[in-house]
């Protein structure tokens, strides 16, 4: 029988035009199908010769063969599994589907890369991607159990016409050679096929060879069979059969990262949701969280074939410092198999990983408080994010969280859990006051009240912090309550004192003008005083924290109420001169003195610093020409 030249079908032919010119994002990804199709046609001759057992004939040392030729300008990709005969390698290379392929096609045009439905298994197009990078491409396939006459070779330039005949080929299986274009022919370097199968068929079953010539220390060059892949899938292995130390090399080959890991989280699925994974957390910020960025996620695998490396799909982005794999048959992805399908099976994976984690992270940090806090120390910024993504799982979140009080020594932390069980009965509310450092958060003033009535303050030390706050409003039903914002619990003002500050109080406002109010204060026992947000205000820090990030221009004008001490001296000379001397020009400058330390002390910058040395160069000539 002589070789017969056909004709792709039309939507094939269209199909190419998309796998070739817009499919891929990488054209590396050729070498990936090719490998997979190989390692699938293995698998099958290895299921058939359960039952047949003379479609082996004896050769069981199965193997994928990668062949470069440098001087014919072609790669070669070589497997000995179950092979095709012609009317199989028409059906499968010359047409993509039976029926409903019109239809397909359309949607395949009509939608995005992000949403192009899944093509692989039951189309097959991961070959076709070999015509990225080759100008034609060569199939010579022997089915398993025939005889060599039976050998057949498959030819095409991917343009509209193949050609399919009768061949003599000696042993079963099938090599795909492509005849690569001039620009393409990186792809026949060692080192960048080395590359290539490490990256994406590291894990693959079987071995994946290539000939490689060495040279030994009297320069005499010889060639052997080198294996490109390490073929360990820890992740399909009993645990009972892993040692640390293989974890930990494993751990090292997904994170980059030197060190071991804090936890290692191996879990095997089946019935209804089957997956494999194994996930690391580490001990130490991975170093490219360090640098910003926030897209790291897990490796994907589709039955050791590696898919995609930041499959974000499968945890959440508050999680991201998470390292390791997933492995499942079963998820839908797009025709390029770089994209995921969402769908009712990805949400339970994500869910039961998501689970896992938090439930490691909580076994962590009750047994393991020492090895816990390093991790927070770590990663606790990232971690609370959670609070604002994650909903459903926001109990389990919180009490992950640790804090720095004012009850708690420097460096040691409290949680959520320990605060509710220290609250006073009393006590309506847990108090939390943000703030940029421990020292800074314990020379607040708005902090004396509270510690004059022995009641515990969270310190809230994290730039996160005012963002996860304006949504985390409870906690076990709890309140939260920032102590610089609105009015506290507490022994209200004395009625006879307010009537007796009241018109100072009324004249600093119209003088003040940027403030929105001027009372005394339940909240002050040491400091003169305190600027005080609304219940629904932006905070100062909150301020601060936008200006430095460029946004500040985004914030409404907000005025805070000024609160004064009427136990403070410094406040009471001030209501004297007043009541006294209503019109002397000095009592606006202390008045102004006692704005701007209430500035000073919650961190923020005086408006009129020159104004601000002024007045307080002023004070100092009068108290000492009093003394003089």
């Amino acid at each position: 029988m002589t070789a017969e030249t056909m004709q792709f079908k039309t939507e094939l032919k269209q199909i190419l035009h998309i796998i070739i010119h817009s499919l891929y994002s990488h054209k590396d990804i050729f070498l990936r199908e090719l490998i997979s199709n190989a390692s699938d046609a293995i698998d099958r001759l290895r299921f058939e010769a359960l039952t047949r057992h003379e479609l082996i004939g004896g050769d069981d040392n199965w193997k994928i063969k990668i062949i470069p030729d440098e001087q014919a300008g072609t790669l070669t990709i070589s497997d000995n599994g179950i092979g095709m005969t012609q009317e199989t390698i028409v059906e499968n290379l010359g047409t993509i589907a039976r029926s409903g392929t019109r239809a397909f096609l359309e949607s395949l045009r009509n939608a995005d890369v992000q949403q192009r439905p899944e093509l692989i298994g039951q189309f097959g197009v991961g070959f076709y991607s070999s015509f990225m990078v080759a100008d034609k491409v060569t199939v010579r396939s022997r089915f398993a159990g025939g005889a060599s006459a039976e050998a057949v070779q498959w030819e095409s330039d991917g343009e509209g016409e193949f050609t399919v005949g009768p061949i003599t080929k000696e042993t079963r299986g099938t090599d795909v050679i492509l005849h690569l274009r001039t620009e393409d022919r990186e792809f026949l370097k060692s080192w960048n096929l080395r590359t290539v199968v490490k990256k994406y068929s590291d894990f693959v079953e079987h071995p994946i060879i290539m000939d490689v010539e060495k040279e030994d220390d009297s320069k005499n060059k010889t060639i052997s069979e080198e294996t490109l892949n390490s073929r360990k899938a820890l992740w399909l292995r009993p645990r009972s059969e892993i040692k640390p130390e293989e974890y930990e090399e494993f751990y090292r080959h997904v994170s980059h990262d030197h060190g071991k890991p804090a936890k290692t989280i191996h879990l095997s699925a089946e019935g209804t949701m089957e997956f494999k994974a194994l996930l690391f957390i580490p001990e130490h910020k991975p170093f490219d969280l360090m640098w910003g960025d926030a897209k790291k996620g897990l490796q994907l695998y589709i039955q050791r074939v590696f898919i995609m490396d930041e499959c974000e799909a499968l945890l959440p982005t508050y999680l991201r410092f998470v390292r390791g794999v997933v492995d499942s048959a079963d998820l839908p992805l797009n025709v390029s198999r770089e994209t995921l399908q969402h769908s009712p099976l990805l949400e339970k994976i994500k869910a039961n990983l998501v689970n896992k984690v938090l439930r490691t992270l909580d076994e962590m940090r009750t047994k393991e408080p020492e090895a816990y806090l390093t991790f927070f120390h770590e990663m606790g910024a990232i971690l609370k994010e959670g609070i604002v993504q994650d909903w459903p799982n926001r109990q389990q979140i919180a009490d992950l969280l640790l804090f720095q009080s004012s009850k708690t020594e420097p460096g040691k932390f409290t949680t959520l859990a320990e605060y509710l069980e220290k609250m006073p009965v009393s006590q309506k509310e847990i108090y939390y006051l943000i703030g940029e450092s421990r020292e800074a958060a314990e020379q607040s003033p708005h902090l004396e009240g509270l510690k004059a009535q022995d009641r515990e303050v969270l310190f809230m030390l994290d730039p996160i912090d005012e963002f996860m706050m304006q949504s985390f409003t409870d906690y076990k039903e709890k309140p939260f309550k920032p102590i610089d914002k609105g009015e506290l619990e507490g022994p209200a003002v004395d009625e006879a004192k307010k009537q007796k500050y009241q018109p100072l109080l009324d004249w600093m406002k119209e003088k003040l003008g940027d403030v929105k109010e001027v009372r005394l204060s339940t909240r002050l026992k040491e400091s003169a005083a305190c600027l005080v947000a609304g219940e629904h205000d932006v905070s100062a820090n909150m301020e601060r924290l936008m200006r430095r990030m460029g946004r500040g221009t985004e914030l409404p004008p907000a005025q805070r109420t000024l609160e004064l001490n009427p136990d403070d001296p410094a406040v009471h000379a001030v209501l004297q001169l007043f009541t006294t001397a209503k019109d002397d020009p000095s009592v606006e400058k202390f008045a102004r003195l006692l704005y701007d330390q209430a500035l000073i002390t919650e961190g923020s910058k005086v408006k009129d610093p020159l104004g601000f040395a002024k007045r307080l160069n002023e004070l100092l000539v009068r108290a000492a020409n009093i003394r003089g």
